[in-house]
């Protein structure tokens, strides 16, 4: 009874917080000449509201099809990367689990004493069979939950992407190599640095 109580309690503790986070404050309040004054603070230019892009829209396209929330974002190099990476660990799960089907299906047949496809190699019993079947089940596992953390990794990276995406051309925000002077130097007072540079 405590588990259930719980878990509804956290379930609406969760329904009611994620609404907050969607608010967004439009209006400030600004003292000026002795009044006060409400303006609207949610104002954008052009550029950056052509920048921006809506992680929902990312996420829905990730969950649809791994890597098209890249391509919304316009990381064109991630897109095949990580359709490459989900698409390896479905092969896996397919490898593994028909090697899984061919040692249980061997292992049924050597108990119930019919041929199998193992049956000519010396040395085979039920428990070697056994081992090797659980051995291929642990590995097809292994690539499930593995390619599980991908998919959902692909989701979380294109949602990160969008709400980052009013940053990839931020005039304000910049990393730029630079020569550093440098006078303890005793044969050549330059050396090459980043500089990051934030203006306001």
């Amino acid at each position: 009874m405590t588990y259930k109580t719980l878990l509804i309690a956290i379930s609406f503790l969760i329904s009611c917080s994620v609404p907050a986070q969607n608010r967004e404050t439009s209006d400030s309040l600004v003292i000026a000449d002795g009044e006060m004054v409400v303006r609207n603070s949610n104002r954008t230019d052009s550029l950056t509201q052509s920048m921006l892009r809506s992680p929902l829209k990312a996420s829905l396209y990730s969950a649809i099809l791994p890597g098209l929330g890249q391509l919304y974002n316009k990381k064109y190099i991630k897109a095949p990367v990580v359709l490459g990476i989900i698409g390896t660990g479905i092969g896996f799960i397919k490898y593994y689990d028909d090697r899984y089907k061919r040692y249980h299906k061997a292992y049924l047949a050597e108990l119930s004493g019919e041929p199998h496809e193992f049956s000519g190699i010396q040395g085979i019993t039920p428990r070697i069979l056994a081992n090797a079947e659980d051995s291929e089940r642990r590995y097809r596992d292994y690539a499930v939950v593995l390619t599980a953390l991908a998919y959902l990794l692909n989701i979380v990276d294109a949602v990160v992407d969008a709400h980052l995406s009013v940053f990839e051309r931020d005039k304000d925000l910049a990393v730029k190599p630079v020569i550093i002077n440098d006078a303890n130097s005793v044969f050549c007072n330059q050396k090459l640095g980043l500089s990051f540079s934030l203006s306001f």
